[in-house]
């Protein structure tokens, strides 16, 4: 396998096409103007793109990404683009970071010094990690995958022979939205792996055992299953449509810019705790410059793709399985589907269970700071 270090460098004339893109959108009407009931309202996309177009400037995000220390592996024919920093400590202990859709590895720039070297950024006390940041294949700058099966399992397997690569038999395992499946997946494939497990969601995906020899229904499982079933209802259309006809909707997110943030950014609003505007808990630019990595990847059907491929394999457990490393949990009160302890540990071994004050789907960049805290007092015990 070949390690490569790797430069973010999009060229003068890919950035001169995306300008072009923006300035030529053709816009819809409109109806329930300036609310997001039927989605991203045209003021505030508009406003996105003008500041897209005109003021973002992509040359200084391309800076601060290459600032991290990026490589690409060839995995038998398959390039993995990932972030590796090692820790201040001498004996830092390894830990993968999975990101999820809509997001990218631009989610973890400001958890990373956090966790790289807890004690100049406010944990003092706590003993540093080596980060390791795969982009999920097809996102950010990994090859997107040339036949069907890549699904959060495939991927597991190649995480687990990156870290192998990287001199790692043993790691603590992270991640939210697909990185949470994708890291169950590891700790269920690699279970002398894995030392502990650190979600901050639960894949509405996972199956537990609901058979007549299991343990019945909580009031509180019930409800929570009804819930999300109304919310599935109502916001899980992206899901739906990702998981069932991704290519036809790639056509158009591969064509349009403004489409694409349309698309990306609607769910950035929805799934966070800053309700009152899209920039209230993120910032414009860092928001863009996910976008971007998205729109200068060009492999946006491979990560609408990976729905479908989820969707005809998802995490169902037998009768009695369980997941032997240590599970801990952090639920952000604004997360999309935050089940109740009973029903996790039907099949994990959970050890540590904290509710978040404040924060929504997108913690490592929204809540950096609360999320660092978790992890570091979480996998403390495991050291």
């Amino acid at each position: 396998m070949t390690i490569t270090p790797f430069t973010v460098s999009v060229t003068d004339a890919a950035l001169a096409d995306l300008r072009r893109r923006l300035e030529l959108t053709r816009w819809p009407d409109e109806v329930g103007e300036g609310t997001w009931e039927y989605g991203m309202p045209l003021k505030v996309l508009r406003d996105v793109v003008e500041y897209w177009s005109d003021r973002f400037d992509w040359r200084a995000a391309e800076r601060k990404l290459n600032a991290l220390p990026q490589f690409t592996i060839d995995m038998d024919g398959r390039i993995v683009h990932y972030l590796h920093v090692k820790g201040v400590d001498q004996e830092s202990a390894p830990l993968v970071l999975t990101h999820g859709w809509p997001g990218s590895f631009v989610e973890m720039y400001k958890i990373i010094p956090m966790l790289t070297d807890p004690a100049s950024n406010g944990f003092p006390g706590f003993r540093s990690f080596d980060v390791i940041v795969p982009s999920l294949p097809g996102f950010g700058f990994s090859q997107a995958p040339v036949r069907p099966g890549t699904n959060s399992r495939a991927v597991a397997s190649l995480w687990h022979t990156l870290l192998a690569e990287l001199g790692y038999s043993k790691y603590f395992a992270q991640g939210g939205d697909i990185g949470s499946s994708v890291s169950t997946w590891l700790a269920r494939l690699y279970p002398d792996a894995v030392r502990a497990l650190h979600l901050n969601f639960i894949s509405g995906g996972y199956h537990p055992p609901l058979t007549e020899a299991d343990r019945p229904l909580s009031p509180a499982e019930s409800a929570w299953l009804a819930a999300r079933a109304r919310w599935t209802e109502r916001e899980g259309g992206y899901s739906h449509i990702q998981a069932t006809k991704p290519q036809s909707l790639a056509y158009s997110l591969t064509d349009s810019p403004a489409g694409l943030a349309a698309w990306l950014l609607e769910k950035f609003f929805a799934w966070s705790d800053g309700n009152g505007a899209l920039t209230q808990r993120f910032g414009i630019d860092e928001l863009l410059t996910n976008v971007s990595v998205y729109w200068f990847s060009a492999n946006v059907a491979a990560t609408l793709r990976i729905y479908e491929e989820n969707a005809r394999e998802p995490l169902r457990f037998g009768s009695g399985e369980r997941i032997s490393p240590p599970l801990c949990y952090a639920g952000f009160p604004k997360e999309i589907i935050n089940p109740p302890r009973e029903w996790v540990e039907r099949v994990f071994n959970v050890a540590r269970w904290t509710e978040m004050p404040i924060g929504g789907h997108f913690a490592a960049l929204e809540q950096p700071r609360a999320l660092a805290g978790d992890i570091h007092a979480a996998f403390s015990a495991f050291r």
